[in-house]
Formats: structure tokens, C-alpha cells, sequence
């Protein structure tokens, strides 16, 4: 017998939204990260902002959905740990909102199909 795909209860395609948990931890951390945009601790909120963004362009990747990645991609170089940009005053507060809202977007709009399930005698 066939493996079926696997259906939502309204008859969709089942998928997930695997980007959801990374998209709300990065956009906390940029929000947090408005507080600490002049002291030391700035350089962890870069981290997590960097390696977040790549985690959901992988993800971006798996369910085809190309127009995130440019805005993901952005947010990766910019916040990027190892090259820092010195970047301040009220521009760079309005790119930590403007990311914090491209991740929460990007973790409730992308969903990655579910594989079908194998069928079991």
C-alpha cells in the first residue's frame, strides 16, 4: 500500500512552522538587546542574532520560501560577531525593531511540509 501524505484536519497538506521558536528568541534578544546597545554585553545579543538568522534561512530553504532569505541574510552580516559594523544612535535602534519584526514574520510565515508517513502492514 502507498504512503499517503499526511493531512491536516482540514484536508491541507500537513506542515510546520519550524522557524517559529528562532524567530521569537531572536526577535526577544533584539529587543533586549536595545538596552545593551552600548555596553559589552552587546557582542552575545550579536551571536544570537547571527547564528538565529542562519537557522531560519536553512529553514527558509527547506520550504522554498526565497524571499526571506535576502532580508535573513541581511540580518546575519549586520549583527555578525566577527566583522562588527560600529553602528549606533536612533538608526541602529530602528534596525533592531526592523529585525526583531522580520524575525517574528519570517517564524509565523514560514512552514516547512511534512514528510509522508510510512505506511506500517
Amino acid at each position: 500500500m502507498a504512503a499517503t501524505p499526511s493531512r491536516d484536519r482540514y484536508g491541507r497538506p500537513a506542515s510546520r512552522r519550524v522557524a517559529l521558536a528562532p524567530g521569537l528568541l531572536g526577535a526577544v534578544a533584539l529587543l533586549a538587546g536595545i538596552a545593551l546597545t552600548e555596553s559589552g554585553g552587546f557582542i552575545v545579543i550579536r551571536f544570537i542574532a547571527s547564528i538565529l538568522a542562519l537557522i531560519i534561512v536553512v529553514f527558509a530553504f527547506q520550504a522554498r520560501h526565497w524571499w526571506w532569505m535576502p532580508f535573513l541574510l541581511a540580518i546575519a552580516v549586520a549583527w555578525n560577531p566577527v566583522y562588527p559594523f560600529d553602528l549606533a544612535g536612533p538608526w541602529w535602534v530602528g534596525a533592531q525593531y526592523l529585525a526583531a519584526l522580520v524575525f517574528v514574520l519570517a517564524g509565523v510565515l514560514i512552514r516547512v511540509k511534512v514528510a509522508p508517513e510510512d505506511s506500517r502492514p
